[in-house]
């Protein structure tokens, strides 16, 4: 797999892969999560790709005091083969040549076997709860 930085040509592909993963939700366009990052930092959209084909995302940010990784996904079709780590360590070193400290990811309670995965690759669930408030509805 080579990583490389999201392209505006890659967004098909991108949202049906977020479609074929389970990660899209209908209070969220996956075309607006795009631009918005897009507009705030497309360094940190990063992609991979085998022979043209995009077979993995993952959307990540920094706020100066936390990092974000959202949308990480690979596909079905090879996932199990060390894509994930590999993406996710290509997060990681994104955000540390920033000098982000910390990063943060969020998994639905409905993935047990993600949140195992998370933790295998060291990271915990912590003792806080995560909130959020819609500023914007996406319909």
């Amino acid at each position: 797999m080579q990583i490389r930085a999201f392209r505006d040509t890659d967004e098909a592909a991108i949202i049906a892969l977020w479609e074929r993963c389970g990660l899209t939700r209908p209070w969220n366009d996956p075309r607006r999560d795009i631009a918005r990052k897009l507009a705030e930092d497309p360094r940190l959209f990063l992609v991979g790709e085998r022979d043209g084909d995009v077979m993995a995302s993952a959307m990540a940010g920094y706020d100066g005091h936390r990092g974000w990784v959202h949308y990480l996904a690979i596909h079905p079709d090879h996932q199990g083969q060390g894509h994930g780590m590999s993406l996710l360590a290509a997060v990681e070193r994104a955000l540390q040549a920033r000098g982000c400290p910390k990063l943060m990811l969020m998994v639905r309670n409905e993935h047990p076997t993600l949140i195992d995965y998370y933790r295998r690759q060291g990271y915990d669930d912590g003792d806080f709860v995560t909130l959020g408030k819609r500023l914007i509805a996406d319909d």
